[in-house]
């Protein structure tokens, strides 16, 4: 990663809020650009910071514009990895409430299917008693 890479400040505007986690469409719109300028800024920024992936520029943007060096000591280290777990483990749980949500929307679904077609046996056993 290069620490002193110049954006400019379009640039800059894009790479925050790539860093912060916006997709591209959401740069885009809160912009006013369209999503191909997005992503040739975000072509130009990977090249001038020599980053690869999101998250390797989002390190990058962090560590330059809060001042943290990108040498790491063991203790820093240890540290950015126990702020890593944390943040993982949030992301595992948002993903484990979103499963959790989505089975019991399911298992809902099916309690309302089976009601309905007993109301419907229900009914033709009526109307078979009429005749």
């Amino acid at each position: 990663m290069n620490a002193g890479a110049k954006l400019t400040r379009r640039e800059t505007q894009v790479g925050r809020l790539i860093a912060w986690g916006a997709c591209k469409k959401t740069v885009a719109d809160r912009l006013f650009i369209s999503v191909h300028t997005v992503e040739n800024h975000v072509r130009n920024i990977f090249e001038k910071t020599e980053c690869r992936s999101v998250n390797e520029f989002s390190a990058w943007y962090f560590c330059t514009h809060f001042g943290i060096s990108m040498e790491l000591s063991p203790l820093k280290n240890i540290v950015a990895v126990c702020l890593l777990i944390i943040y993982m483990s949030g992301d595992i749980m948002q993903s484990t409430d979103a499963f959790t949500r989505n089975r019991s929307r399911r298992s809902t679904n099916v309690t309302e299917r089976l009601r309905s077609r007993n109301r419907r046996d229900e009914l033709d056993l009526n109307f078979s008693d009429v005749s």
